[in-house]
């Protein structure tokens, strides 16, 4: 081989190293900029160690470095709150989910954005510290922004309020709920479980298209949901059991539905009110629907309905309908008199119908209000001494095709109560009465009010289909709409 070829083959290799050189640079350069995007999109942080990258639209969050944000079971809402951060930021993620089982401890609140879902398995938990010591009206889960959230899901997993290492606040005066959202639009709640706090539930101030479903709520410490000046809520399928206020409460809010519930309480002192409360005291009250709900033991009245402390005109509180529910053994509370069935004032033209009252005591439906100097509990401060009398005259409740037995004398200054139907406000209220079936009750049949068509005969005989249907301590979800001819055949003792 000539020394000019040899020559020629040393450029050529050099030649070509070169361009191998230049080939392996440019591949390294492309792994750097890959690997800073990816940086850029999935960042790493001190809590978030895991490989994984967020999947589909769902940012995970977990006790075992499993997952995107990795809590260590102290101030856990640090990264739980980092997860929704950076859903915020990158628009195309809309899901915070909590994996399981794994109980993240929270030691100050966490902060949810606009379209955003925050869900977990049924094993993981959001526990308040102990000892906790936040000030009144600090939720344990409410929004980013304070003017406003929108399009929000809350569901899948459990809220313990820590209840009972948190003694040094009262129940029912604002103290830790559970959550909180106020100016807020299309949110829903469901399939939580939400239990042993000191206020409320779910409190909706201010808002709309409120859905709330599917939940258990056991002891909160205010209400389970409490929609306050808010149009279209909905509460349908929830398991409550009331303590301090009541299972599900609207005040001045409307075009509700409140339906298909179970609620009830204990016998104590801290058990609560109403299982439902329906209140109007400003705006518009005239479009409210109560139905096909279950109310058995509460403490206070099953149903309360009022309308209060200044004029209005008889559009802004009217229409509410309450039919097709079941009353069982309800206003068991042996401090207060304003205890039975439904318990109402202050509201015109209230259609009560095809209900079934069974061992409630007091009274089945009662038009009355607690009197002045009675202490309604809570009422987020300590002047609970409040006039709730109704300002105006002509209020009228049409009560027909229920069932009404067994009721009780009450148990605070039982004399003369016991009756089925009761008016203690004849000057300003009116009952209608058309075709009930009343029996067994205690004191009689009426008070200060009365009927030409209602019948008086075992409802177990009735040839009608009147009422809501069949109960008893033995099967309590035999509930038949259709068949009244099994209705009560087992009897209150």
């Amino acid at each position: 081989m000539t020394g000019k070829c040899l020559r020629h083959i040393r450029q050529n290799w050099t030649e070509t190293r070169s361009y191998i050189i230049v080939f392996i640079l440019l591949i390294v350069l492309d792994l750097i900029i890959v690997h800073i995007l990816i940086q850029s999109r999935f960042p790493l942080t001190p809590s978030n160690t895991s490989s994984l990258v967020p999947s589909n639209v769902t940012v995970w969050v977990t006790g075992d470095g499993s997952g995107n944000f990795t809590c260590d079971g102290s101030d856990d809402q640090v990264e739980i709150n980092q997860a929704f951060k950076y859903v915020a930021e990158n628009p195309q993620f809309t899901t915070v989910h909590l994996k399981g089982p794994n109980t993240y401890l929270i030691s100050d609140t966490i902060f949810i954005g606009n379209n955003t879902t925050l869900e977990g398995d049924p094993t993981a938990v959001i526990k308040l510290i102990d000892w906790a010591d936040w000030p009144a009206f600090k939720p344990l889960i409410t929004q980013i922004n304070s003017t406003g959230i929108h399009g929000v899901t809350i569901k899948g997993f459990e809220i313990d309020g820590n209840h009972d290492n948190n003694l040094d606040k009262p129940k029912g005066y604002g103290y830790y709920d559970m959550i909180h959202f106020r100016n807020a639009k299309d949110i829903q709640v469901h399939d939580m479980y939400m239990h042993d706090g000191h206020g409320e539930g779910w409190k909706a101030d201010n808002s709309s298209n409120i859905q709330f479903y599917n939940n258990t709520i056991y002891k909160t410490g205010h209400n389970g949901l409490f929609a306050e000046n808010c149009q279209n809520v909905e509460a349908w399928n929830n398991n409550i059991t009331v303590r301090t206020d009541s299972g599900l409460r609207s005040r001045n809010s409307n075009h509700v539905k409140f339906h298909d519930n179970l609620i009830d309480s204990f016998y104590h002192w801290s058990a609560g009110g109403a299982g439902i409360l329906i209140e109007k005291t400003t705006g518009v009250v005239n479009d409210v629907k109560v139905y096909n709900n279950t109310i058995q033991k509460t403490y206070g009245p099953g149903i309360w309905l009022i309308g209060c402390c200044r004029p209005y005109s008889r559009d802004d509180a009217k229409n509410v309908y309450i039919y097709h529910n079941m009353f069982y053994k309800t206003g068991t509370n042996p401090n207060i008199d304003w205890v039975g069935g439904i318990v109402t004032s202050g509201f015109y033209d209230t259609l009560i119908e095809n209900n079934t009252f069974d061992g409630v005591y007091h009274g089945a439906i009662i038009q009355m209000y607690p009197r002045s100097g009675t202490h309604v509990y809570p009422t987020y401060s300590n002047s609970g001494h409040i006039d709730l009398s109704p300002k105006g005259t002509g209020y009228t409740t049409i009560v027909r095709n229920n069932i009404i037995a067994n009721t009780k004398q009450r148990k605070k200054d039982p004399d003369g109560t016991g009756y089925g139907v009761i008016n203690y406000l004849p000057k300003t209220h009116t009952i209608i009465l058309e075709n009930n079936c009343l029996y067994n009750n205690y004191a009689g049949n009426y008070l200060n009010c009365t009927s030409t068509t209602d019948i008086y005969v075992d409802p177990a005989h009735l040839n009608q289909n009147i009422g809501a249907g069949y109960f008893s301590e033995e099967f309590q979800e035999s509930i038949n709409q259709t068949m009244i001819n099994s209705i009560l055949t087992k009897r209150c003792s």
